[in-house]
């Protein structure tokens, strides 16, 4: 594990994976340290991963200042870890809800990023929304699995309003593309590895400027993988779509049979796909 200091003086901690050209790479979460994200299947073997443990989350120390968990002053640190490892440019891979600190970072240092990469992607720091709708039909592509029925009741129960943590814990299978003994292993691995302190901090008011964000996005050129998974519920595929036409140079890519962790449920095809994109 190495580390470095943000501009505030806070401790960040990040793993290096592989060899050859790095890859700044963002958990999601929010605010979740990097172990889930794990060597992304085995894209280590084609370009040097370099993890990042966001502030307060897995070995990097907890700021002094809890406002800085905000998404866009989390912008600092990225540029830190830049600065740190010497790049003038880099390529940059963000998985979930570090998908808005990636573009974030895109809008105000449109300069530094040769190439992007958003798996399974947040939308929230642009404005798209998935409706419940939406959702519960995108569910509905697992009805013939065993777990299905109490897992969509549950579903069905949240996009009504009724959020518990009995409910979210119930829909867990429909977050991967197999719910067999690997899925639930690296689904149980998560828990104690987000801080929610800075989770709740993230998107705070002033967080997100969905409209200048768009803005920045359209002028910026170069290439851009978005990666969906065909069942994901978090992130379904219409709203990647979406997302993919705010970008001028965007390829977009529906991993099939896969959910919101592409690299778990088919790590040979999720390599193949990202490790030609960035080359």
């Amino acid at each position: 594990m190495s580390a470095f200091s943000a501009h505030d003086g806070t401790e960040l901690a990040y793993e290096v994976f592989g060899e050859g050209i790095p890859v700044i790479c963002l958990p999601g979460g929010p605010m979740q340290d990097s172990v889930y994200l794990g060597e992304l299947g085995g894209l280590s073997a084609h370009r040097q991963l370099i993890m990042v443990d966001p502030r307060g989350t897995g070995r990097s120390a907890i700021p002094e200042d809890a406002a800085s968990y905000r998404c866009d002053r989390l912008v600092d640190d990225v540029e830190a870890l830049r600065e740190h490892l010497g790049l003038d440019r880099f390529d940059l891979l963000a998985h979930s809800a570090g998908a808005n600190l990636a573009v974030l970072y895109v809008a105000r240092h449109p300069q530094r990023v040769g190439k992007l990469a958003l798996i399974t992607p947040s939308t929230r720091a642009v404005g798209i929304d998935a409706t419940g709708e939406s959702r519960l039909e995108t569910a509905r592509l697992r009805k013939d699995e065993p777990w299905f029925a109490a897992a969509f009741a549950a579903l069905e129960s949240i996009v009504a309003g009724n959020v518990t943590d009995d409910g979210r814990k119930a829909i867990d299978p429909f977050f991967y593309g197999r719910w067999d003994a690997a899925a639930q292993a690296h689904q149980a691995a998560q828990d104690g590895h987000r801080n929610d302190e800075a989770a709740a901090a993230f998107g705070a008011e002033g967080a997100f400027d969905p409209d200048a964000t768009r803005a920045a996005l359209a002028a910026f050129t170069a290439p851009v993988l978005l990666l969906a998974g065909e069942t994901d519920l978090n992130t379904i595929p219409s709203v990647v779509v979406e997302y993919a036409a705010l970008f001028p140079n965007a390829e977009l890519v529906v991993q099939p049979e896969a959910g919101h962790f592409p690299w778990v449920d088919d790590a040979d095809r999720f390599v193949a796909t990202t490790a030609a994109f960035l080359g």
